[in-house]
């Protein structure tokens, strides 16, 4: 009994030495867990505060992957649209090389053509030069002929041949004509008639076919009319000399047409015809103002210039 009253005693001790010493404990255990509760509930009004920061920063990332998609869809549109930019700068300048090659091309043809225009220009002022002077020469021809059917009184007919006529031979009667007809055939001169008859036709004719002087021909006849009358011969009707005769003789051809109506039948039914054969023949072109040179004018005989002149004075 005793020892456990001991016991007890003992017991009572240690628990009395026990006691402040838990109470302290759970005084500290408390304290522990208020400070613990304590920093766990700051953990989680701070967990809560970033949890609701981490909802607003995914909304916000949300809205920035938004922009960021509209961002690179303004990004690939503005790529496309430099793309396509650059292809039509591209473009632009590969068609102002090609426009700067056509400006050169042109102008190179525009000197060309102005090179062209001025060598016609030069050209038709040329032409233009020679029409003024054709026309000059063919008044001057005009006038020559004029004065020549006018003062000399010459004139020229077709018809079995070509007729030559002549008046202002015989001053004592000027209107008195002198005539001879020539005929070309088969590269033939021949003599069809002569009023009034001359001297030495033969040799003329013969002369003709050699040398196709057909103007000189023309020119001499002239002078030997007015030899002719100057000698006194009567006026004849008949043609030709009586010692006409056919001449063959080798002469330049001659394109003048001296052919009438008539047949060759016709020509050789002409009585004393002189007839002279050519091989070749000649163009010659029929002037009247060549018909007649200076040396062949009568003493009545006056160049335009001169009667223009001497009329200027008269009036």
């Amino acid at each position: 009994m005793g020892e456990t009253i001991q016991k007890m005693q003992k017991l009572r001790l240690e628990c009395e030495t026990e006691i402040p010493i838990q109470l302290h404990r759970a005084t500290s255990a408390l304290t522990s867990f208020r400070n613990s509760f304590y920093f766990i509930k700051l953990k989680s009004e701070k967990t809560s505060q970033n949890q609701e920061k981490l909802g607003q920063l995914k909304t916000r990332s949300r809205e920035l992957e938004d922009e960021l998609v509209k961002a690179l869809a303004v990004k690939t549109d503005k790529e496309a649209k430099r793309m396509d930019l650059n292809d039509s700068v591209l473009a632009a300048k590969g068609r102002i090389e090609e426009l700067k090659r056509i400006v050169q091309i042109k102008t190179a043809k525009e000197e060309e053509y102005g090179a062209i225009i001025s060598r016609q220009l030069m050209a038709i002022e040329a032409q233009e030069e020679k029409v003024k002077k054709h026309t000059d020469h063919k008044e001057s021809t005009e006038d020559a002929i004029s004065w020549y059917n006018k003062v000399l009184g010459f004139r020229i007919e077709g018809g079995r041949g070509v007729k030559f006529i002549f008046n202002n031979i015989n001053t004592e009667h000027p209107h008195e004509e002198y005539s001879f007809i020539v005929r070309h055939e088969d590269n033939i001169y021949t003599l069809l008639d002569c009023h009034p008859f001359v001297e030495d036709t033969k040799e003329l004719v013969q002369e003709l076919n050699r040398t196709n002087g057909l103007f000189k021909f023309v020119r001499i006849m002239r002078e030997k009319f007015q030899a002719a009358v100057s000698i006194g011969y009567p006026d004849q009707a008949t043609s030709v000399h009586p010692e006409s005769a056919t001449v063959s003789i080798s002469a330049p051809t001659s394109s003048v047409s001296a052919n009438g109506s008539e047949s060759r039948n016709e020509q050789n039914q002409q009585p004393g015809a002189l007839e002279i054969r050519n091989k070749k023949v000649k163009r010659v072109g029929v002037e009247k103002s060549q018909i007649l040179s200076p040396a062949s004018a009568s003493s009545h005989r006056r160049s335009p210039r001169l009667l223009a002149s001497n009329r200027a004075k008269n009036n």
